[in-house]
């Protein structure tokens, strides 16, 4: 992390943190979709954690519904998880103060790994959240075969 100063006299009380985000902020002037399109992908939090029976994945969707949200199994082993968040409607007469709760369209993808049972996913959307269960292959134990040693 940078930081910038904004005169030749160091002043603790005077300095700027770099913000990354900079750049997305100054796009709004001539792509003012961007901004918020990239603000919904960015903000599409998804836990994935493996068992020992499958892989789990869970995305807080809050009011999102289910026939708005797309699960892909694309190219043999790639999970994508699309969809669109509706924006609130506005009224003319409606002063906001703050806006924080993303809109517009997100979209996720993980390779999964080679013993994903990529033809057995599962989907399930229950108050907000989205879980996709991704099965796996039973992992063979080598077989051993002790030899009995002559001589």
């Amino acid at each position: 992390m940078s930081l910038v100063r904004r005169s030749n006299v160091f002043d603790p009380f005077s300095l700027d943190l770099w913000d990354p985000f900079d750049a997305f902020r100054s796009l709004s002037e001539t792509r003012p979709n961007f901004v918020s399109d990239t603000s919904a992908f960015a903000n599409t939090r998804i836990d994935w954690k493996e068992t020992p029976e499958a892989h789990v994945f869970k995305a807080d969707l809050p009011g999102v519904k289910k026939e708005e949200v797309k699960v892909e199994v694309e190219e043999g082993r790639v999970l994508q998880i699309s969809g669109e968040r509706s924006k609130e409607s506005e009224e003319k007469n409606d002063k906001w103060h703050r806006v924080e709760r993303s809109s517009g369209k997100f979209l996720r993808r993980f390779r999964l790994p080679e013993n994903a049972k990529v033809d057995q996913v599962k989907a399930n959307m229950e108050n907000g959240v989205l879980t996709v269960t991704v099965p796996k292959e039973e992992v063979k134990k080598p077989e051993v075969k002790s030899i009995e040693i002559s001589g």
